[in-house]
């Protein structure tokens, strides 16, 4: 019998895993993959999720395993800058700026802060049933009791579909290849995060360490068939973008299709709670999927700083998370749209270009302010 179980050991779940270690609960971590290892690309942890890692204690190391950005640049295919938001004054208020690193890394990093024994990998949920406890039933055959569980288990999340019986995933109607190599960058890019805007598709960079460079390419899955390489597809972008593609081993290129979950009614039931993408995932063009997941760890530790009742935290983290995520979960999906614009693309990047850059930092203070 433990007291909390969190499922799902993606950078949500550890977080929280930290959150709950720094206020001295105990608990277990449930993990379907075998080891905690270098999958998946690069990700940008924005100065919110900085600010609840500075928290943490692991600010320092997570600046040192990545790469600082200090600018968010929107190109055209020629890498000509459509729109820049510079981050240096917003970086200086809050003492923390964006961070490009690897996933894995980043995972590493809040596993290796938790305590081995609290970390069970292998244990992928089949099963989880309301009893005077929660039963959980994982497919290697062990049954675990627990008085309070946690879903981070991610936008498919099993918990969210047997408990809450709720959720609609909706495809964008664009896939993105993630590809992660060692590139020499021109010095010029090294601390600045691109994504350049083409007919239909796009395209991003950023520096994730001294060595490697992570990018991402997006296409409308309408427009352009399974047939296409993706090098042919990118062959009127600037040469630098067919040189990182070239140079990624097929290994290292992941390809899925981009998705986000519907808002749901509610993200938790008696002593349950759903965080992160479970609860409300979102599509990657705000880059704040994962940063949303640290944003609720950090609430629910805040909350847990007023009143022990896990009942009344969850109800609260609900009511002071909602406005935001669903904030970020539209507005991620209407720039999603207008970066893949296949007419009028002139127009666009010209009221791009418009745009303040006051506007640009109203927006990013919206993100990266810690509501509690």
């Amino acid at each position: 019998m433990s007291t909390i179980s969190i499922i799902g050991a993606g950078i949500g779940g550890l977080t929280l895993g930290n959150i709950l270690k720094q206020h001295q609960y105990d608990f277990k971590i449930y993990e379907s993959a075998p080891e905690i290892k270098p999958v998946g690309a690069g990700i940008m942890m924005a100065v919110n999720a900085m600010q609840v890692f500075d928290q943490l204690g692991l600010k320092e190391k997570i600046e040192k395993a990545g790469n600082k950005i200090h600018r968010i640049v929107i190109a055209n295919e020629s890498l000509q800058p459509i729109s820049k938001t510079e981050n240096l004054e917003l970086e200086a208020q809050y003492n923390s700026c964006n961070v490009a690193i690897h996933r894995a890394e980043l995972q590493k990093i809040l596993a290796e802060n938790l305590s081995p024994d609290s970390i069970k990998l292998n244990h992928s949920l089949q099963k989880i049933e309301k009893k005077e406890n929660y039963i959980l039933n994982f497919e290697n055959g062990n049954q675990f009791e627990s008085q309070i569980v946690f879903g981070a288990d991610g936008i498919k999340s099993p918990i969210r579909n047997q408990i809450l019986k709720t959720g609609t995933i909706r495809n964008s109607g664009q896939k993105c290849w993630r590809g992660v190599l060692d590139f020499d960058l021109p010095e010029k890019y090294h601390q600045e995060a691109f994504e350049m805007w083409g007919k239909g598709k796009r395209f991003g960079f950023v520096k994730i360490s001294d060595r490697k460079v992570y990018w991402y390419a997006c296409v409308n899955e309408k427009s352009f068939g399974r047939s296409l390489e993706i090098a042919e597809i990118f062959n009127d972008f600037d040469p630098l973008v067919l040189h990182l593609i070239e140079a990624t081993a097929n290994e290292n290129i992941i390809c899925n299709t981009i998705s986000d979950l519907a808002p749901i009614p509610k993200w938790y039931s008696e002593n349950l709670c759903l965080i992160g993408d479970a609860a409300h995932a979102t599509t990657p063009n705000m880059g704040q999927g994962a940063c949303q997941a640290i944003e609720d760890a950090y609430i629910i530790g805040k909350l847990l700083e007023k009143n022990q009742d896990f009942n009344v935290v969850f109800e609260a983290f609900q009511s002071i998370r909602r406005k935001k995520v669903d904030y970020i979960v539209n507005t991620s999906r209407s720039i999603g749209k207008v970066s893949q614009w296949e007419r009028g693309n002139s127009i666009r990047n010209f009221l791009m270009g418009m745009i303040p850059e006051s506007m640009h930092q109203k927006m990013a203070k919206k993100i990266i302010e810690l509501e509690m």
